[in-house]
């Protein structure tokens, strides 16, 4: 039996649709125990070799405490939660896709990040596995059960790219105010 087919078998529809809360769990868990010191032990490396655009966007993460952070981590699991709920219980997909395709790709910033700095950085562990994993599989268990189509995946990538700067703007317009 391959993995797949073990997989599907074993993971109702319903339930690969409440791995993402906690994957998301997992993974900012992570994140959560390890940024605060990991940006105070390597502010000045970044400092020095991050391109001026990057250090003025990444400022205030740099100086984000955990307590700010998990704020942030809350906002988001919130918003992650809001869309598990719209899928699973009203059959609506159009924001889990979103969020889904904002987590997907938010793998490869974690591991840029750790080539570029040639160092762990927070959250690459779980970036790796479970979020990546679970992220593959779930696209391939909505397209290969008919959940949604390949438009559907179009529509929620064009809301992604809506909805990212909007939330990143106002994420750091209330990180640099808490930093204030």
């Amino acid at each position: 039996m391959s993995l797949l087919n073990f997989l599907n078998e074993h993971i109702q529809l319903v339930s690969l649709f409440w791995l993402f809360p906690v994957t998301f769990l997992f993974h900012d868990f992570e994140e959560l125990l390890t940024v605060e010191n990991w940006a105070v032990r390597h502010r000045d490396r970044l400092d020095s070799t991050l391109p001026d655009f990057f250090k003025k966007m990444l400022a205030s993460s740099l100086r984000i405490n955990t307590l700010h952070f998990a704020k942030d981590v809350f906002a988001v699991y919130t918003m992650i939660v809001v869309a598990t709920g719209l899928a699973v219980f009203f059959q609506v997909y159009l924001l889990f896709l979103a969020a889904l395709h904002l987590y997907f790709l938010h793998v490869f910033t974690h591991i840029g990040q750790a080539l570029y700095l040639k160092s762990y950085t927070p959250g690459v562990i779980t970036a790796v596995f479970p979020v990546l994993p679970y992220s593959l599989y779930a696209y391939y268990r909505l397209l290969s059960e008919g959940v949604v189509d390949p438009g559907n995946l179009i529509q929620a990538l064009i809301l992604m790219l809506v909805i990212v700067p909007v939330a990143l703007f106002l994420l750091i317009k209330g990180r640099n105010r808490c930093a204030d």
